[in-house]
């Protein structure tokens, strides 16, 4: 499938990736690696060589890698911690026994350290590293939609990668761009899903919104459940784009027919935060799915009559009289059983 970010196929369909998954991170007989202290500099020793008959490599041994280009470029001394060269996120993400056997092109490098000349090096030098991604302070996305957006910075290869979570129909697959969304990797359970699975339990719901969507992950896990409508939304772009795409990946599972995407992923890109909904994409078969990039307190105008349950995912749940004023006026426009997640 073609991705939006780099032009080439980064991205495949659910079945696909779910096929390879069960090996992917695993050794083989003639694998080896060494365990590296996090919290000191990396032993001065030759860097290992991917295995050579699996061409995978022990994560700690790419860390390694990693740490040595940017000493090297000098954005790290070599006096702090290996841990202090950043975040490693796999391709794809899923719930691990132990510490992955990296194959190529399955890492991608968070780092608020890492410069222009060392994040070329690494996608060019380091096997395993698919992109590179200088971070800062915050977290992608929006607060609101009269916010300033907040992206990090893509400085080489490409950071789209790929989740992998758990529902009790079976796994849904969500690709993402790293440094346009939130980091949201799995682990043996994801309360997020848990809480839509209880609640669809209670409401058996026919019509299901998920008003702050990110990249879709609530409601692609509603549609494999069963629920016949749903209906995604976000007002960030990238949010927006990646649902619409989500859909297209997992549509065998969810026994999606046809997905028609109305706007192109420059096209959202070019209004970064929406205010009046915009449809993005709609799928048909057996659930139908709609996708619009807006504010969630302009999107009853375009919902249909008898929305069943709602999901107010908000970005700043801390500020308990915002959700309470936005979840009083969902209640009031769009009525049905609402749940924060």
């Amino acid at each position: 499938m073609h991705c939006p970010v780099c032009g080439h196929d980064c991205v495949t369909d659910a079945r696909a990736l779910l096929t390879e998954l069960p090996g992917r991170f695993a050794p083989c007989p003639d694998c080896t690696g060494l365990v590296y202290d996090k919290q000191s500099p990396p032993p001065d020793i030759d860097a290992a060589e991917p295995c050579p008959s699996c061409g995978k490599r022990f994560i700690d041994e790419v860390f390694a890698d990693i740490y040595r280009v940017m000493v090297g470029e000098g954005d790290l001394s070599g006096a702090e911690p290996l841990a202090a060269a950043g975040t490693p996120l796999i391709h794809p993400g899923h719930s691990l026994q132990r510490a992955p056997y990296l194959p190529s092109r399955s890492l991608v490098l968070l780092s608020r350290s890492v410069g222009d000349r060392a994040a070329a090096r690494l996608v060019a030098e380091v096997p395993e590293v698919r992109g590179v991604v200088r971070t800062g302070a915050g977290t992608p996305g929006i607060s609101d939609t009269d916010a300033a957006p907040m992206m990090y910075t893509l400085l080489a290869g490409c950071d789209v990668r790929a989740d992998v979570f758990s529902t009790r129909r079976g796994p849904v697959v969500v690709y993402k761009q790293q440094s346009a969304l939130h980091v949201e990797f799995p682990r043996g359970r994801n309360e997020k899903i848990l809480a839509l699975e209880r609640e669809i339990g209670r409401c058996r719901p026919r019509t299901f919104v998920d008003a702050c969507s990110g990249a879709g992950t609530l409601g692609i896990a509603a549609a494999r459940a069963g629920v016949p409508h749903v209906i995604c939304n976000d007002a960030w772009y990238a949010a927006a784009c990646w649902t619409a795409c989500n859909l297209q990946v997992n549509r065998e599972s969810l026994g999606i027919e046809e997905v028609t995407i109305h706007r192109s992923y420059d096209d959202l890109r070019s209004r970064p935060v929406a205010q009046d909904p915009l449809l993005v994409a709609t799928a048909a078969g057996r659930e139908e799915v709609h996708v619009y990039q807006g504010d969630l307190r302009l999107l009853p105008a375009v919902l249909p009559p008898e929305i069943d349950l709602s999901a107010l995912d908000l970005f700043e749940k801390a500020d308990t009289g915002k959700v309470g004023r936005i979840t009083r006026a969902w209640q009031a426009r769009v009525g049905g059983v609402i749940f924060i997640p």
